[in-house]
């Protein structure tokens, strides 16, 4: 099992990283980040990203939907944004959040490197 500074880190050794963290959807409070910059605030980033959360989960239960989510993908001009909830002991209400560079970025393994990450994160 790995902790979250570990976690936080092999997120950012995903080839074309630019930030990580783990947050609290129920709050909008990031419990680790690492990595971004002056134009990716994860901080404000985390808390956006909650409502995003908060509204297919909303949407989900309207729809019926006993389904759990894998993760969410949100694809920008020049990044990719994984949003992928953990379900693991003690995850439930976070998620794990990683920004990506859409050109040196590979998304099929940037998605599995995630979720190995996510079933090894211990909370």
């Amino acid at each position: 099992m790995a902790n979250m500074d570990i976690s936080l880190k092999e997120m950012m050794g995903i080839d074309g990283a630019l930030g990580a963290a783990v947050v609290d959807y129920n709050s909008g409070m990031s419990l680790g980040v690492l990595g971004g910059s002056k134009d990716l605030d994860l901080q404000i980033a985390g808390a956006g990203n909650t409502e995003v959360v908060k509204a297919k989960l909303r949407t989900m239960d309207s729809l019926g939907l006993k389904d759990a989510i894998e993760d969410i993908l949100i694809t920008l001009s020049g990044q990719y944004h994984i949003i992928r909830p953990i379900t693991g002991r003690g995850g439930k209400g976070l998620f794990l959040y990683l920004a990506l560079d859409r050109g040196r970025a590979n998304l099929a393994m940037a998605r599995h490197h995630l979720r190995t990450i996510e079933d090894k994160l211990e909370i």
